[in-house]
C-alpha cells in the first residue's frame, strides 16, 4: 500500500506541485500518493493545485489547537505528512499522535538560520548578511521547536559573491523542488519496509 501523505501549506504550493509531479511520474509502483492537501489560509494557491490534481482540500483555522487537523489527518488515514512552506507551529497533540511523521523543508542548513521567524526571504537575507559561503535545504523531522527536529538530509548549493536574497531564494528553490520529493520517496519506502516487517 502506498503510504499516505498529506501536505500542509500556506503559501503559493510550488513545492506541493513538485512532490505532486514526482510521485505522479514515478514509473515503477507508487511508494506514496498524495491524499489530502490542507492549509490554514482558504486563499492559498496550493489549494487550487491540488484541486486541479484532484487531490482532497481542506482549511482549517490558523488558531486550531491540533483538534481540527487530527480530525482531518485520522479521516484521510494519514501516513507522513509534510510541511511545505506551512508557516504555523504544529500543536502538540498532533507532534504527539504523528511523532516521527512530520517532515519539514527549510531553506538553509540548519541549524544554522533557523528558528521562530526564519521563513522566506528573512532566511536568505540571513545568509548573505553572515558572509556564510553556501546554503542549501535541510528536511528534517518535525518537532515541538521551530526548526530543531532530526536532520533527515541536506543539500548544500554555495552563495555567489553576486548573490543578493532574491537570486539565493531562486536557486535554493529550484533545490527545494529537487530534493523535497526524493526525500519524501525515501522516507516513505522506510515507512513500507517497516510495516512489512512488523507484520
Amino acid at each position: 500500500m502506498p503510504t499516505r501523505l498529506a501536505v500542509l501549506a500556506s503559501g503559493r504550493g510550488s513545492n506541493l506541485q513538485a512532490i505532486i509531479e514526482h510521485f505522479d511520474n514515478l514509473a515503477r509502483e507508487r511508494v506514496a500518493k498524495v491524499v489530502l492537501v490542507a492549509s490554514n489560509r482558504a486563499d492559498s494557491p496550493a489549494l487550487i493545485r491540488a484541486a486541479t490534481a484532484s487531490i482532497d482540500i481542506a482549511n482549517f483555522d490558523g488558531a486550531d489547537d491540533g483538534t481540527q487537523l487530527l480530525k482531518l489527518l485520522r479521516k484521510f488515514r494519514v501516513d507522513l505528512v509534510v510541511l511545505a512552506g506551512y508557516l504555523k507551529r504544529i500543536p502538540p497533540s498532533v507532534i504527539r499522535e504523528y511523532a516521527g511523521r512530520i517532515i519539514n523543508i527549510h531553506p538553509a542548513l540548519l541549524p544554522a538560520f533557523g528558528g521562530e521567524g526564519m521563513y522566506g526571504a528573512r532566511v536568505h537575507e540571513a545568509v548573505i548578511a553572515s558572509g556564510a559561503r553556501e546554503s542549501g535545504v535541510t528536511v528534517h523531522l518535525v518537532d515541538d521547536e521551530y526548526d530543531r527536529g532530526p536532520i533527515v538530509a541536506q543539500w548544500r548549493i554555495p552563495v555567489e559573491p553576486s548573490d543578493t536574497p532574491e537570486s539565493l531564494a531562486s536557486r535554493v528553490l529550484a533545490v527545494e523542488h529537487v530534493v523535497y520529493p526524493r526525500v519524501i520517496e525515501m522516507v516513505a519506502i522506510l515507512q513500507n519496509t517497516e510495516s512489512k516487517i512488523s507484520v
